[in-house]
């Protein structure tokens, strides 16, 4: 009876076993699944956190956004530089010496976020009008014949980047030739030995160290003249000068941040109506060999420091208001003229570009020129001088000592951006242009192409009937 009652026993007691055992293991996701699906949590207790909509993510701060879990970005490509990454600082740099100066360029970049290949065009506004003939820039270059790239070189602009962008990233039938341990590059013309850059990585310092519009005007075509064969001086030359420009801001305390490090640019010649300035015509900053360790305050108040409205006195034409001399007429008209012709050489060049729109730089030169770079332009938007921490009354100041540079600047950001849209837009235009064309040619070779089939059908059943008749 008890063997009996024991096997009796047993079986529940293995079932309920078995069944605790499976709810262990069946139960935690059951209930949270079934909780989640079908049950809403009741008052007191705290449901699964939901996903925020965009009324909710509108309200959240940000903070909140990086926290909650979110699709990946898509992969993004490390900017690049021309054959590789473009250095942040010339490691051969020595304050002190010109020939050596170099800019401090950009430490920490981004991609910049108006590049043309976004496809989306920035909203913009302009300001200035420009005729059709300002804003359409397509230069015939004849790399093979005789024409020549002439490159003004302002100080702390970009400019030692973008010059080695012309000697190295250039697609060329015959590429600039560059050799490790020498400052300039051999850039000559396809199966000639003459020069098509005229630049300070292919020709050096030719016209002097930093040579602005005035000097470089007047010494170009002769030292270029020299250099050609004699056979060559019937032939027409054309040059095409180019430059960039900087926000002034920027570019001022970039200039004293490099001064400060030992960088003079006393062999500069200044170079104006066949002479070079007078001492008392332009006086010194500094008693010693450099101005080494000079604070902010110090090279402002230098009132014939060269640093101040650098960029419109370099593309200006000096002599129409005698040079560096300032007793030649009253400031106020000397100003306006300075702007002036600053202006129109601006305008009238082949090609500029900005330091801030590096992208952009790229899209119009290689249309205006016909060119193609190797590698993209990358925007870099950390440097020396967005290090250079300044209250709102320094930076009042900068403005004020380069007042000619910000209205230059607010005028050339205005005629690049208008530019840059104009050329887009042309190439929009002719791209529906050539799609239209193709789907024309589609239609016309379909419509040439039915009736030859309708016509080898109806030749392929005639000859099957003939053979038919035959055979009966």
């Amino acid at each position: 009876m008890d063997e009996r009652f024991n096997k009796w026993l047993l079986t529940p007691v293995l079932t309920l076993l078995f069944v605790v055992i499976m709810y262990q293991y069946v139960s935690p996701s059951c209930t949270s699944s079934c909780t989640n699906f079908g049950e809403q949590p009741r008052a007191g207790e705290a449901g699964p956190p939901a996903a925020p909509g965009p009324a909710r993510r509108a309200q959240a701060p940000p903070e909140e956004w990086e926290r909650r879990p979110q699709l990946p970005p898509p992969p993004r490509r490390p900017p690049e530089g021309p054959r590789g990454a473009a250095a942040p600082e010339d490691e051969d740099e020595e304050p002190g010496d010109p020939e050596e100066e170099e800019e401090e360029e950009e430490e920490e970049g981004e991609p910049d976020s108006e590049a043309p290949e976004n496809g989306s065009l920035p909203r913009f506004v302009p300001r200035f009008n420009f005729t059709l003939k300002d804003l359409t820039r397509f230069v015939d270059f004849n790399i093979k014949g005789r024409d020549v790239i002439v490159f003004l070189h302002i100080q702390k602009t970009g400019g030692t980047t973008f010059g080695r962008h012309l000697v190295k990233n250039i697609r060329l039938e015959q590429p600039c030739s560059c050799k490790a341990g020498q400052k300039k590059c051999t850039c000559h013309r396809p199966g000639k030995k003459e020069t098509w850059l005229f630049s300070r990585f292919s020709t050096g310092w030719s016209c002097g160290l930093h040579a602005d519009w005035t000097e470089l005007t007047n010494c170009v075509p002769a030292i270029m003249e020299k250099k050609d064969c004699p056979r060559n001086h019937s032939h027409t030359r054309n040059f095409y000068y180019i430059t960039m420009l900087r926000d002034p801001v920027s570019r001022y305390l970039s200039e004293w941040k490099h001064v400060q490090r030992g960088a003079t640019w006393k062999t500069s010649l200044h170079m104006c109506d066949g002479r070079s300035p007078t001492p008392d015509e332009l006086p010194t900053c500094y008693p010693g060999d450099d101005w080494s360790g000079v604070s902010l305050r110090e090279f402002m108040d230098c009132s014939y420091n060269l640093a101040n409205n650098r960029q419109v006195r370099m593309l200006a034409d000096l002599s129409l208001v005698g040079c560096y001399n300032l007793t030649f007429m009253n400031e106020s008209e000397r100003n306006t003229i300075l702007l002036q012709s600053a202006k129109n050489n601006l305008k009238n060049m082949a090609f500029f570009g900005l330091t801030e729109f590096q992208r952009k730089t790229q899209f119009l030169f290689e249309r205006t020129f016909n060119l193609k770079f190797i590698s993209p332009f990358t925007q870099f938007n950390i440097t020396r001088a967005s290090n250079v921490e300044i209250n709102e009354g320094a930076r009042q100041r900068i403005e004020e000592l380069n007042f000619l540079d910000v209205q230059l600047y607010e005028y050339a950001k205005d005629l690049f951006q208008q530019r840059y849209h104009h050329t887009k837009q042309l190439e929009h235009q002719r791209d529906r242009q050539k799609r239209r064309e193709e789907r024309r040619l589609q239609r016309e070779h379909r419509g040439h192409r039915w009736p030859k089939q309708d016509g080898a059908t109806e030749e392929t059943v005639t000859e099957d009937y003939n053979s038919q008749v035959v055979r009966w």
